[in-house]
């Protein structure tokens, strides 16, 4: 486990060292922590992937402020506490290093703290209930940490109003008003989960199922599946993220379908997910909140969605035009600051700003260091599987496509 004493003794020896300041560096150094190996590699690869995109492009244009920029990885594998404390340590330590970028590493964003201690600029891209709970005590205390994703509590909320949406409209026929949920155990799928069941009750909805399976690789969701079928309701739910795992459950869950909504968390927008599925896939549901937004609806995003497609050849998930989006971002704010080294002007100027990205405009809110959500903001962005293709259905102003009842169901 990370130990906070152990750490900032080491980074006060290393500052004992009279290491040169970032400043007179011609190259500055953007770290990537990222689980690169492990379950969640597909993730880590395409961070690294949009991360590596934003160095390059910024390199063949000049530089900015008289900087070229490197990047360098450091892998939280397995995402456990040590892993995650290795590598931010790896990253810290290196003289040159002017900011590191992520999608997520930790579950619980412990590293937050490492970041702050050492000054260092921070952007994240998961996690945000963590993040809010870490910064919101103290947010001046955070000046360099900002997230590009806004709260989850629109995963918590946001899917029983479009679920009810649907029925409303006369695209799906709910016979009950039951809930059927599985969840994983780590940070991220729990909350989302208990927000789930709290909203879902709240409704006045029924939850009939609702289990936890140990984080990490499951194979074997049949047992769970076994509960769905002996009464089985109106919405199924895995908040599970691993793209492996959803299309494990999936496959599975098409062996003997029930008359069903599925909802699965995150995963379905891997890449990988629809390679492992394939057509098993088509008609599962998922939301996103700071994903890429359809090329038919921004411009932005189809540059640079463009651009992944040119350079690495397949369409990205959510985190290669994140973590390009984040590289872009602390340009900006070097660019305005002039100097490297300080990080926390950069920082605060990145905190003030208000750019258009991929996923919307993003701004960011003072007192939990969030993106801000909602009109103006990062919308919640709901989609559909459709014959191996992800179409956006809600919010209308950004969709390119509509609900379709799932194979299954017809």
């Amino acid at each position: 486990m990370f130990n906070r004493r152990n750490f900032l003794a080491t980074t006060a020896l290393v500052a004992s060292f009279g290491l040169p300041a970032l400043a007179q560096a011609d190259v500055i150094k953007i770290g990537v922590l990222a689980p690169v190996s492990g379950p969640a590699a597909a993730d880590g690869q395409e961070m690294v992937n949009g991360a590596q995109m934003a160095v390059d492009e910024l390199n063949a244009g000049g530089g900015v402020a008289g900087h070229t920029f490197e990047l360098v990885v450091g892998d939280a594998a397995d995402q456990s506490a040590a892993a995650v404390a290795t590598a931010a340590e790896r990253l810290l330590g290196d003289r040159d290093m002017g900011a590191i970028v992520t999608g997520y590493a930790s579950g619980s964003n412990f590293e937050i703290e490492m970041m702050a201690e050492q000054e260092m600029i921070y952007l994240v891209s998961a996690n945000s209930a963590q993040t809010r709970d870490i910064i919101s005590e103290d947010p001046d205390a955070f000046p360099t940490i900002w997230s590009f994703t806004p709260s989850f509590d629109a995963y918590n909320t946001g899917v029983l109003p479009v679920i009810e949406g649907l029925a409303a409209d006369g695209s799906v026929d709910l016979p009950s008003k039951t809930l059927a949920l599985i969840s994983s155990d780590n940070p991220y799928s729990k909350t989302i989960a208990e927000g789930l069941v709290e909203s879902f009750t709240a409704g006045g909805w029924d939850v009939t199922v609702n289990d936890l399976v140990p984080f990490g690789e499951v194979g074997d969701w049949r047992g769970f599946l076994a509960k769905v079928r002996q009464d089985p309701p109106a919405v199924v739910i895995n908040t599970d993220y691993l793209p492996g795992n959803a299309a494990a459950f999936m496959s599975q869950f098409m062996e003997q379908p029930t008359d069903s909504l599925v909802f699965i968390q995150y995963a379905p927008s891997v890449p990988e997910f629809l390679e492992l599925t394939k057509d098993a896939s088509s008609g599962v549901l998922y939301n996103l909140l700071g994903g890429t937004l359809p090329t038919s609806a921004s411009e932005r995003a189809k540059d640079v969605i463009g651009k992944y497609v040119e350079t690495f050849g397949n369409e990205p998930g959510a985190y290669g035009p994140a973590l390009y989006e984040e590289v872009m971002l602390y340009a900006a704010g070097l660019a305005a600051v002039g100097d490297p080294a300080d990080r926390v002007a950069i920082g605060e100027w990145i905190g003030q700003s208000s750019t258009e990205t991929a996923a919307g405009t993003m701004a960011f809110d003072p007192e939990t260091h969030l993106a801000v959500q909602g009109e103006g903001g990062i919308p919640l962005q709901f989609y559909q599987i459709q014959d191996g293709k992800r179409v956006l259905f809600a919010p209308e102003n950004y969709a390119d496509g509509s609900f379709k009842l799932p194979p299954w169901m017809e």
